[in-house]
């Protein structure tokens, strides 16, 4: 958060916007723009998407919560699969056991004449 303040600090500090004139944009008070300038994550989220709205960055909030960048899914997912790789492949090995096992039984019928 302290990153994403700095950042929205150098906007507004680029754009030659006094912390009222940008607060009002944004539509928070002046105390509440400096929190958010100084990174305080207890600002609300619709405050910081106004912010980065005002100054073209507003498309970044869809990516804050993309699937591609879940890490926490993505090793679940990752888990998920070996722990599924390894029941398919304990079920072939039985499977492989099985038949085996069936071919080398003797059949019915094998070398008693009949």
């Amino acid at each position: 958060m302290e990153t994403m303040g700095s950042h929205l600090a150098l906007a507004r500090v680029r754009r030659k916007e006094s912390l009222a004139t940008r607060a009002r944009r944004i539509g928070v008070s002046v105390p509440t723009l400096s929190k958010m300038e100084n990174g305080d994550p207890t600002v609300s989220l619709g405050a910081y998407a106004q912010a980065l709205w005002l100054i073209g960055r507003d498309s970044e909030f869809a990516r804050i919560a993309a699937p591609e960048f879940d890490r926490e899914a993505i090793e679940l997912d990752v888990g998920e699969a070996i722990d599924r790789g390894k029941q398919l492949a304990r079920r072939a090995h039985q499977v492989q056991l099985s038949r085996q096992r069936k071919a080398s039984q003797p059949k019915r019928g094998d070398g008693d004449g009949r």
